[in-house]
């Protein structure tokens, strides 16, 4: 029961910021969309650190030196795997015209979501690993850590999920079909999360590996994508006061429930 909560608490953050559409008239701002994407930036960053690196080499901590070896394996596994992703999915992000991946004759309400898909796959894969450390006693990983980083994922998709439906209204979607869209791009993080539950009951010795995996697979949407997007134009100041937020947001969740 405590994991299907855990799974659904970030999907809910989703579906909070994609109901601003109802609330706001315009498209949202420059300074706000890199405010926030940066806010997002930073709670990845400070999960993937302390809730995923720190805990799989901690779990390995009786190899000695060769602990944090599952941790970089995993590492740049989630780092490759987000890279594969994103070459073979065609996507549109929120402040680009130019999209990626293969040609596509997608719209671009499709590949919009698409893009919003890729970065919450590994949100659910963190998620998902947590919580299947916590049910494990020995991993060290306490189900209130689980916690926070669920939590902390949510409120950093709460800009996300804005940031998906407000472009979707503004191209003309109505409301309710807007907020659709950007709620069900949180859909692969529950999705996503149970596999990895699933998963690491069956091969506990690989728990290292995954934990590293999805930190991986967050640093790169956050290197690859959002910082990126947050140093583009103007008001890139307004990222990095939202990554500087956002990091010590997930620091001290991590920390005191932790």
């Amino acid at each position: 029961m405590n994991i299907a909560i855990g799974l659904l608490i970030p999907l809910l953050g989703t579906m909070i910021g994609a109901a601003f559409v109802f609330l706001m008239k315009q498209d949202m701002a420059s300074w706000l969309q890199k405010l926030l994407l940066g806010f997002a930036s930073g709670v990845m960053v400070a999960a993937s650190v302390w809730s995923l690196l720190i805990p799989a080499i901690e779990m390995k901590a009786e190899s000695g030196s060769w602990a944090v070896l599952p941790a970089a394996a995993g590492f740049l596994l989630g780092i490759i795997f987000l890279l594969v992703i994103d070459e073979i999915t065609p996507h549109l992000h929120v402040m680009t015209n130019q999209s990626e991946g293969p040609r596509s004759h997608l719209s671009r309400t499709a590949m919009l979501a698409l893009a919003v898909t890729i970065h919450n796959l590994p949100e659910g894969m963190a998620v998902g690993v947590v919580f299947a450390g916590a049910a494990q006693q020995q991993s060290g990983i306490s189900l209130a850590g689980a916690l926070a980083v669920s939590l902390g994922i949510a409120i950093q998709n709460i800009p996300e999920g804005a940031i998906i439906s407000m472009p979707m209204r503004a191209a003309g979607n109505s409301r309710w079909r807007s907020f659709a869209i950007g709620s069900l791009s949180g859909v692969v993080e529950p999705l996503g999360g149970l596999a990895v539950v699933l998963l690491a009951s069956l091969m506990i010795p690989v728990l290292p590996y995954m934990l590293a995996f999805a930190a991986g697979a967050m640093l790169y949407v956050v290197v690859e994508e959002l910082i990126p997007e947050t140093a583009e134009g103007k008001h890139s100041n307004f990222g990095t006061v939202g990554f500087a937020f956002g990091f010590v947001l997930m620091m001290v969740l991590d920390v005191v429930l932790g």
